[in-house]
């Protein structure tokens, strides 16, 4: 990992932001290059879809729409400990989901006057899993168990075709479906995914979403971006990030190992350590050096981590590397401090924040009740990670009887006049034009 040196140098905001590391490949390129895909599926469909996946996934000739039974039947190649588990993460997520939907409230303006705040779920969404270095059914399981949270009625699944599985989705992804109930399941992957549900493929009869939601690599980002209006997306969840911060007291071992965890993803994973200690920086290079070699995808950590997205990054104060950590908008963020708490509270812009030396990334991947869909890429500034208020919609039920109307009349004509905008008083006016 590179070593970039921040310390003694008076920078502002956009300083940062032009200095935090990022993936070489901008969301601008990734954009030009998926958009004649989604065009591509809008046009034709099927055989749109069929070429992709020939072209992408090296499979031809399979169902595009999974049948039922083959969800339900995958069950019994799950391994029981695997299932457990998987039922364990339902569980625990259903708890947390919970909490992210408001209740409804009601407020008095006056007598016969009131408004409803209820938040209304979308009516159909697409869920997408990725499927290409790794299995996700645990992204299956955050997408799906935050919408059935929701109240969403209607549910469809899309998650790359695999060569070894005949055509159907990683069988770990059919495992998760059939544990959440779901029955609509597609053998799509990529930006091809993303523009049948945005478009709707009535071949297959894949019906157009309100909204696609799901994590995916910097395409499935960008075809995001370019539906995005269409429907609704969650958030650009492209390649994952990790960034660390760090103190002379935090154990070089875990911190090595979590930056380890986040690199094993992609070679365009992004492991950024933000520290005030030279010597835990010295440690932490040493003790990554050590593990990736004996992780199982070392080649692809070792990518990731050597990569211009990766960085171990030495500040002058822990204020300062909250400063950078806001400026950066990391989708994990990991704080490891002798003052977690301090730290804690200059925060304004994270995807998820992990406090302390017993809270790793894996923990929130997995089993926390958090929900591991995150923004990426720097959107954390602006957007959050996925939730059961993704599918949340908030509307306002005005009801006003007539009493309290007639003396909204007079300012209300005045205003409409101000706009000149008659007509909107008018249409109060002729409620009471018997009277006159």
């Amino acid at each position: 990992m590179r070593t970039i040196d921040l310390r003694g140098r008076e920078l502002t905001r956009g300083d940062l932001l032009k200095l935090v590391p990022r993936a070489a490949l901008s969301a601008d390129d990734a954009v030009a290059r998926v958009r004649p895909l989604v065009a591509d599926v809008a046009a034709r469909g099927e055989a749109a879809l069929r070429e992709q996946a020939e072209s992408f996934d090296g499979v031809t000739g399979h169902a595009l729409r999974v049948p039922v039974d083959a969800i339900r039947d995958s069950l019994a190649d799950c391994p029981p400990e695997v299932e457990q588990a998987l039922t364990e993460l339902i569980a625990r997520l259903r708890r947390g989901a919970a909490a992210q939907v408001p209740a409804e409230q009601v407020t008095r303006m006056s007598d016969g006057a009131t408004i409803t705040q209820r938040w209304q779920p979308v009516t159909r969404v697409g869920l997408y899993a990725p499927g290409g270095k790794a299995a996700y059914p645990s992204s299956v399981i955050m997408n799906a168990v935050s919408a059935q949270v929701a109240g969403v009625p209607g549910l469809a699944l899309a998650s790359p075709a695999q060569r070894d599985n005949a055509g159907l989705p990683h069988p770990a992804v059919l495992w998760a479906a059939a544990l959440c109930g779901i029955e609509e399941v597609y053998a799509i992957g990529g930006a091809g995914a993303i523009a049948a549900f945005a478009h709707g493929v009535p071949e297959i009869g894949l019906d157009p979403v309100d909204v696609v939601t799901g994590p995916g690599n910097v395409f499935v980002a960008a075809a995001k971006r370019v539906v995005s209006g269409l429907c609704g997306i969650d958030s650009e969840a492209g390649t994952t990030e990790i960034m660390i911060i760090a103190d002379a007291s935090a154990d070089a071992r875990f911190v090595a190992a979590d930056l380890i965890s986040q690199a094993e993803h992609d070679e365009a994973a992004a492991s950024v350590l933000v520290t005030t200690s030279v010597e835990l920086a010295e440690r932490v290079s040493a003790e990554v050096t050590g593990r990736v070699s004996r992780t199982r995808h070392a080649e692809r950590a070792q990518t990731a981590l050597a990569g211009p997205q990766s960085a171990v990054i030495l500040v002058d104060s822990l204020a300062v590397a909250a400063t950078l950590s806001n400026a950066y908008g990391p989708e994990h963020l990991e704080i490891q401090t002798a003052i977690d708490d301090e730290v804690l509270a200059q925060i304004t812009d994270a995807g998820a924040i992990f406090v302390g030396s017993y809270t790793p990334v894996s923990l929130g991947d997995y089993l926390a009740g958090s929900n591991h869909v995150l923004p990426t890429g720097g959107t954390a500034r602006f957007a959050s990670g996925l939730g059961a208020h993704t599918f949340l919609r908030p509307q306002q039920i005005v009801r006003y009887d007539r009493d309290t109307l007639k003396t909204l009349e007079a300012p209300l004509l005045a205003l409409a006049g101000a706009e000149g905008l008659p007509a909107h008083g008018e249409a109060v006016s002729a409620r009471f034009e018997s009277e006159a």
